[in-house]
């Protein structure tokens, strides 16, 4: 029996609410450009990318390359980090991420940890011990002013193991133990790549050189916020997440802006950029995941099942090379 000649049936689908939906055809793939009504295209350019699913269409003003966390204290050898996942992610970036934002006007935005001391007071008990806390000896009282950190406090470690004491770094895989002493404390003084000594202050403070965009990457953040239009910007957080809660600065930046899709990169993938992701995914936004712009620090199957659920559930995943592409093919 010949193989049936019917050509295939396309079709189309509104999907979501009449304030925020997006458009689909079985030819072109899902449009996420936002138009004001199904009949009325978005003006200005678009942008078709490819991702591991389907293609996504795009619109450069209502997009954002948001880049979490890194930071010196998460990427630099100073801290004792060996080349990793994150600096392959870095190197992503540089070549191709950013330069292809800046061609496309698609905003980019640096999402960092910057603690005041009052969020550092605040912040909840599960928190703090991902970043390690300060113990005394038994004898001596506890009282809530513990809290502010103990005088000759011992660094523990998220797992209660001791890194840190009298002034003495106990290193283990590498890792410099004092980053085991908590959000806020006093990180001293680390040495440099040309052999200069830095104080690296408090960390993930505000303003501190721990908390200061890795090298490669803070001279593009300094020239990107000099762009005359749609120039970068810097947005602190408090969390690992940058959209938790009811509202944050990075949550009010994106509303001001009308940005809707959301190219999420920077360390680490299954924390802090999948914790910013989801929160986005559940508070409406397009989330596309650039998979080999962000790195993690955990096992190989964390990083594929964070891939896996951005790709099929939480929205899209593609590679910065497709993403460069895209933009390359711009279409006004």
């Amino acid at each position: 029996m010949a193989a049936s000649s019917n050509p295939i049936t396309h079709r189309k689908s509104l999907i979501g609410s009449p304030s925020n939906f997006w458009l689909h055809s079985t030819r072109t793939g899902f449009d996420l450009t936002h138009p004001s009504s199904p009949s009325i295209p978005t003006p200005g350019s678009k942008i078709t990318i490819q991702t591991t699913t389907a293609p996504i269409t795009i619109s450069p003003s209502k997009s954002a390359l948001i880049i979490i966390d890194m930071q010196n204290f998460f990427l630099s050898a100073s801290f004792g980090r060996s080349r990793g996942a994150g600096h392959a992610a870095c190197d992503q970036l540089v070549t191709q991420a950013i330069p292809a934002a800046r061609k496309a006007g698609i905003r980019v935005i640096w999402l960092n940890w910057g603690l005041t001391d009052e969020e550092v007071s605040d912040i909840p008990p599960a928190v703090k011990r991902a970043f390690g806390f300060e113990a005394v000896d038994e004898d001596v009282g506890l009282s809530l002013d513990s809290f502010a950190g103990q005088e000759n406090g011992v660094g523990v470690d998220k797992f209660g193991k001791q890194r840190f004491q009298g002034g003495h770094v106990l290193l283990e895989n590498g890792k410099d133990g004092r980053i085991y002493r908590g959000l806020g404390s006093a990180c001293g003084m680390v040495r440099l790549e040309d052999g200069s000594m830095m104080d690296a202050g408090r960390l993930l403070m505000r303003d501190t050189w721990n908390a200061a965009l890795y090298p490669p990457l803070d001279s593009m953040f300094e020239d990107g916020k000099k762009l005359g239009k749609s120039p970068d910007v810097w947005i602190h957080k408090n969390r690992m997440s940058g959209m938790w809660g009811a509202k944050t600065a990075c949550e009010e930046f994106l509303e001001k802006e009308g940005i809707k899709a959301l190219f999420f990169t920077g360390v680490n993938t299954d924390q802090c950029v999948g914790g910013t992701f989801t929160d986005a995914f559940s508070k409406g936004y397009d989330c596309v995941l650039l998979s080999d712009g962000c790195g993690t620090t955990s096992p190989e199957f964390a990083q594929h099942c964070f891939e896996y659920n951005a790709a099929r559930t939480f929205g899209f995943c593609a590679s910065c090379e497709e993403f460069k592409k895209g933009v390359d093919r711009i279409r006004s």
